[in-house]
C-alpha cells in the first residue's frame, strides 16, 4: 500500500453524498447501514446493498471496538459505484485493521481474531485503503457495479486491492468456492423466528446448513449443554456426524454458565473456514445468551409465583399439623425427590413431623433412613443444622441437603430435601428452598400461636359458663353454646343456673358487647357480681341496679344485655317465673299444647345509663311448657344479607312443643347453624327452661 490520504472519487452531476458524525455506541453500525441504505436507494444502487451493508457494519463495529471515539461516516455514490469511509478520532496506526500480505506461515485464527473485517472488505471491495489525517485515521472501500469502468484515482491514494488470501483479483477467489456478499450478508442477519416455541433448533440447523455450504463442510452440528440436568443436546445438525479429528474445525460458543456449547465443522482449514465458523459461532452465541437469559427471567417469574402460591396456602392454615402436613406437599417433586420435615420438642429433640416422596413406595425406606442414629446419619446432619442455623449437606444413601427451620429467633426444627433424580439442585433452586423454609416456619409458629390463644381462649371461655346445669326435680334446664368462628377470640356471651336462698331458681343468660379479653374479664365481673348478690338474697330489681352501678365504673364503656328469671314451683304444677330484661331479646314461651309466642316487657341494657328500669313480667308455665332464653348471635345469624332473625326462631320453636329441654335446645342450635354455610359471627348461646312437672 502506498500512503494516501483518502479515496477517490469522481466529480458528476448525479453524485450523492452524506456526512455524519456518529457516537461510539453499539447503535453506530444499524445507524451507518441505514445511511448507505438511504444513499444507494437514491443513486439507484440497490445491486449493491448486500455487499455495501457487511462491509459498512465490519468497518463501523471494527472501529467502535477498538478506537471508542466518535466516528465520521462519509457515504457517496455516483453512476458506477460507491465508497464508504468510516474515520475516527484515535491517534495511531490502525492496528487492528492491519492485516498484513498473506504467506504460507500465516496462522488463520490470528487473522480471524485480529482482522476478520478487512479480510472481507479485501473480498468484497473492488477497491479499498486507509486514510490518515492529523485528527484520526479511517479505512475506505469502493463498491463498482458490475460491468461498469472503475474510476481513476489520482495518485497518492492508499489503496489494497490485491486479495490477502493471494489467490488473485475477487473474480479468481469466486472460482475457488470463496462464499457470496448475498450469502455472507444473510449469514450475519438471519435471526430466529421469536413466535416459534423453540426458535433455536431450527435456527441454529439452518445456520450450520448455510456455513458448511459456504465452506464445503461435508457435516456440521451445534451441541448444546443448558446445565438443566438433561445434558448435552445437539441443537443442529447438518450431513455427515464429524468423525475425524484431524479435519475439525470446532468453535466453543460464547455463552455464560451454566450454558456450554460448541459448532464443529467436518471440514479442512481454509483461509475462510475458521473465520466463518467463528462468525457463525458468535452470530448463535448472540441468540443462546439472548434464550439463557428469556429462561432465566422465566424461570426466576415462575419461582416468585411459586413462592406466592406457597405463602398463600401456608398462610391460610392455622393448624400445626396440617400445616407440617401441607410442607413436603409444596417442595415434593418440583424442588427434590423427598422432603421430610422435623420439629424440635422442649428438650432440644428432634420429632418427625411430615414427610414426602416422588415415589410412595420408598417412603417406608425414607422413614427408617431417617430414624437411623451415628455420627454420619441423617440425624446427625439434621442436627447440626438445627444446631448451626445453617445449610448442611446430607450423605449417601439419602443425598440432599438440610436448611434450618428458624421463625421469629426461635428454632423450631429442619427442613430436609432429597436431590432430583437427575442432576443436583442448582443456585435458584436452593435459594428458593431456603425461602420455602423461612416461610414455612413463619406459617409453623403462627400455627403454635394461634393454637395456645386458641387453647387459652377456650380455657378462659369456659370458666365462664357453669360446668354442668343442675338437675332439679319437675323443672328441666338445657343450654347449648357455639362459639364465634374464630376459636381464638373470647366471647361475651354467657348463662347461668343458681339456687337463691329462699328455694328458688334463678336462670340468667346475658351478653357483654366486645369480643377478646377486655369482654371476657367483664362477663366475669357480670357473672361475680350476681352470684354474690342473688347469694346474700338481694331483690333482683336490687341486683340489677347494682350490677348497672358497677358496669357505669368499672365496665370500661362496655355494656351488657341480661335477661333474668327466678322460677318456684306453684299450684297445680305450674311453675311461676319472674322475668327481669335488660335491654335483652324477649325469651320465646313454647307451650305444651302448641304454639310459641314472645313473653315479657324490654328495660333498659346494663353500663349506659347511671339509672336503669327492668320491668318485672310474671310468666306462669304450665306442664310441658317451656321458656326458651338466647343471645344475638342467634337472630343475627346471617345469610349472605339476610339474618336468621327472631321470627324464624319462634317458627323454628313451634314444631318441637312436648319435646324435653334437651331435645328442644339441640334442635335449634341446628337450625341456627344450617342457616348458612358461614361459620358463626357471633358466639351463639340457648337456655331453655322447661316444666317437667307430670
Amino acid at each position: 500500500m502506498s500512503a494516501e490520504t483518502g479515496p477517490d472519487m469522481t466529480d458528476g452531476s448525479d453524485e450523492h453524498v452524506r456526512r455524519v458524525r456518529l457516537p461510539a455506541d453499539r447503535r453506530t453500525p444499524a445507524a451507518a447501514r441505514a445511511l448507505v441504505r438511504s444513499v444507494l436507494a437514491e443513486a439507484d444502487l440497490e445491486e449493491l446493498l448486500n455487499e455495501a451493508l457487511l462491509l459498512t457494519t465490519e468497518l463501523s463495529t471494527n472501529a467502535v471496538e477498538h478506537a471508542r471515539t466518535e466516528l465520521d461516516i462519509e457515504v457517496a455514490a455516483d453512476g458506477t459505484g460507491l465508497t464508504v469511509t468510516v474515520s475516527d478520532f484515535a491517534v495511531g496506526p490502525v492496528d487492528e485493521l492491519v492485516v498484513g500480505v498473506r504467506n504460507d506461515t500465516e496462522d488463520i485464527t490470528e487473522v480471524a481474531e485480529r482482522g476478520r473485517g478487512l479480510l472481507l472488505v479485501d473480498h468484497f471491495a473492488s477497491r479499498w485503503g486507509t486514510t490518515y489525517l492529523p485528527t484520526g485515521k479511517g479505512v475506505w472501500f469502493r463498491l463498482d457495479r458490475h460491468g461498469a469502468v472503475p474510476p481513476t484515482r489520482p495518485a497518492g491514494v492508499a489503496e489494497a486491492h490485491a486479495p490477502l488470501n493471494g489467490a488473485g483479483g475477487q473474480g479468481d477467489e469466486a472460482e475457488h468456492g470463496a462464499p457470496s456478499a448475498a450469502a455472507m450478508s444473510e449469514l450475519m442477519q438471519t435471526s430466529p423466528d421469536p413466535y416459534a416455541e423453540d426458535p433455536l433448533p431450527e435456527f441454529a440447523t439452518g445456520l450450520v446448513t448455510r456455513l458448511a455450504e459456504m465452506v464445503g463442510a461435508a457435516g456440521g452440528v451445534v451441541r448444546l449443554d443448558r446445565g438443566d440436568g438433561q445434558g448435552t443436546q445437539v441443537l443442529g445438525r447438518y450431513g455427515r456426524q464429524p468423525r475425524n479429528d484431524n479435519e475439525l474445525i470446532r468453535v466453543p460458543l460464547a455463552v455464560h454458565r451454566p450454558y456450554a456449547g460448541e459448532l464443529e465443522l467436518d471440514a479442512a482449514p481454509s483461509a475462510y473456514a475458521r473465520p466463518l465458523a467463528l462468525l457463525a459461532a458468535e452470530r448463535l452465541s448472540l441468540h443462546l445468551e439472548n434464550d439463557r437469559l428469556r429462561r432465566a427471567d422465566v424461570r426466576r417469574s415462575a419461582w416468585l409465583t411459586f413462592l406466592a402460591e406457597a405463602s398463600e396456602l401456608l398462610a391460610q392454615s392455622l393448624d400445626v399439623e396440617l400445616t407440617m402436613a401441607l410442607i413436603p406437599q409444596l417442595v415434593v417433586p418440583r424442588l427434590g425427590q423427598w422432603c421430610a420435615v422435623h420439629t424440635t420438642d422442649e428438650w432440644g429433640r428432634l420429632r418427625l413431623a411430615a414427610s414426602s416422596h416422588a415415589d410412595e413406595s420408598v417412603l417406608p425406606h425414607l422413614h427408617k433412613v431417617l430414624q437411623e442414629t451415628g455420627p454420619e446419619s441423617i440425624q446427625a446432619r439434621l442436627r447440626e443444622a438445627s444446631r448451626s442455623a445453617s445449610q448442611v449437606p446430607l450423605g449417601a444413601p439419602m443425598e440432599g441437603f438440610a436448611v434450618p427451620l428458624i421463625a421469629r429467633g426461635q428454632r423450631l426444627g429442619t427442613l430436609a430435601v432429597g436431590r432430583h433424580q437427575r442432576h443436583r439442585h442448582d443456585p435458584d433452586e436452593v435459594a428458593v428452598l431456603e425461602d420455602v423454609a423461612r416461610r414455612a416456619a413463619l406459617a409453623i409458629e403462627n400455627a403454635r400461636i394461634h393454637a395456645e390463644r386458641r387453647r387459652v381462649a377456650q380455657t378462659l371461655q369456659q370458666s365462664l359458663l357453669p360446668p354442668v346445669l343442675p338437675v332439679v326435680e319437675g323443672i328441666g334446664f338445657a343450654a347449648e353454646y357455639v362459639p364465634t368462628g374464630d376459636h381464638a377470640e373470647v366471647g361475651g356471651d354467657f348463662y347461668d343456673v343458681l339456687p337463691l336462698p329462699d328455694g328458688r331458681w334463678l336462670v340468667v343468660i346475658g351478653d357483654v358487647s366486645g369480643k377478646g379479653v377486655q369482654a371476657a374479664a367483664v362477663t366475669g365481673l357480670v357473672r361475680d357480681v350476681i352470684r354474690v348478690l342473688a347469694g346474700d338474697g338481694k331483690p333482683l330489681p336490687e341486683v340489677l341496679g347494682r350490677l348497672n352501678e358497677t358496669l357505669v365504673e368499672r365496665g370500661g364503656g362496655r355494656y351488657c344485655t341480661l335477661a333474668m328469671a327466678a322460677v318456684e314451683p306453684g299450684r297445680g304444677g305450674q311453675l311461676d317465673v319472674a322475668l327481669h330484661l335488660a335491654g335483652h331479646d324477649r325469651p320465646v314461651l313454647l307451650r305444651g299444647g302448641g304454639g310459641a309466642t314472645f313473653v315479657g316487657t324490654g328495660g333498659t341494657a346494663l353500663g349506659l345509663l347511671d339509672s336503669i328500669a327492668t320491668p318485672t313480667a310474671e310468666v306462669p308455665l304450665g306442664p310441658g311448657d317451656a321458656l326458651i332464653f338466647y343471645t344475638d348471635g342467634v337472630t343475627e345469624r346471617r345469610r349472605g344479607r339476610e339474618l336468621f332473625g327472631t321470627e324464624r326462631l319462634r317458627d323454628a320453636a313451634a314444631p318441637l312443643a312436648g319435646y324435653s329441654a334437651d331435645v328442644v335446645a339441640a334442635r335449634l342450635r341446628a337450625t341456627a347453624i344450617g342457616f348458612s354455610v358461614e361459620a358463626p359471627r357471633d358466639d351463639i348461646a340457648l337456655l331453655v327452661l322447661r316444666n317437667d312437672a307430670l
